[in-house]
């Protein structure tokens, strides 16, 4: 008799640890998707690899859900995310305008610089914004950090602003002279490894502090108490050591530490 309680008793304590699980669970009733958009290191098509990717495929593991995973224009994804009819992407920034219909949860952060031509004598950005001649590539649907966005609004003013879909053809018109500058993050340094960027281009440093980046999650498909169990997941990665030896795949141990630790 004692031993049939204790194996009920037992049972009881699974059943309710099994509970309390899939209560801190993200609900998988439903297929869910996954936007990915070609950016350097973040995702290549070329490869189906990169930092976004990893991240994809961690979620999908951890969750247990099924996800589907579609590549796609930034801001197609945006669009998408606001009308309820994707559920999440990644490595996505906020602002008041997303924030009404986005949801997020951190896990890394960075800074953007003014990648310039050297013939077009740039020293500071004041240099870039007061010569009427030079143009300024930028990734359709981007918001970058407090600066770059003031120079790119200043500049699509003035129509000065060229627009692109990704980094690929945004670095042939840099190479061509149809434009002048283009703003770049830590994910486009080894593409400015190469010998011909390298030697043709300077850096120029936005003064602005970093900006976080993190998965986003449509506000209109995914509920409040599911938002939570997302955020949990990615905490999860985070504070496991997870994130850093995602990132450290694609850098060094300063620039990792720099991003996963804010």
């Amino acid at each position: 008799m004692v031993r049939l309680f204790q194996a009920l008793l037992v049972l009881a304590l699974l059943d309710h640890a099994g509970c309390a699980f899939a209560a801190d669970s993200p609900d998988c009733s439903r297929p869910l998707t996954l936007g990915l958009h070609e950016h350097g290191l973040l995702y290549s098509s070329e490869t189906d690899a990169g930092i976004d990717k990893d991240f994809a495929d961690e979620l999908i593991r951890r969750s247990g859900c099924m996800i589907t995973v579609s590549v796609m224009p930034r801001a197609r994804i945006w669009q998408l995310i606001e009308s309820g009819a994707l559920d999440f992407s990644l490595s996505g920034i906020a602002n008041a305008d997303r924030d009404r219909f986005a949801a997020f949860a951190w896990y890394f952060s960075n800074k953007y610089y003014l990648l310039v031509r050297k013939d077009a004598n740039v020293a500071r950005l004041a240099d870039f914004e007061r010569n009427a001649g030079l143009r300024l590539g930028v990734i359709r649907g981007f918001r970058y950090s407090a600066n770059a966005n003031r120079l790119v609004d200043g500049l699509q003013d003035e129509r000065r602003i060229v627009y692109a879909t990704g980094l690929a053809p945004l670095y042939e018109t840099l190479l061509s002279n149809h434009i002048q500058g283009m703003i770049v993050e830590p994910f486009d340094y080894p593409v400015l490894q190469e010998r011909r960027i390298r030697g043709m281009t300077t850096i120029v440093e936005f003064d602005d502090p970093s900006i976080l980046h993190g998965l986003i999650i449509s506000r209109k498909s995914i509920s409040v108490s599911e938002q939570e169990k997302w955020r949990k997941i990615i905490d999860d990665i985070r504070s496991d050591g997870t994130s850093y030896k995602i990132f450290r795949k694609y850098f060094n141990k300063n620039l990792t530490n720099k991003m996963v630790n804010y």
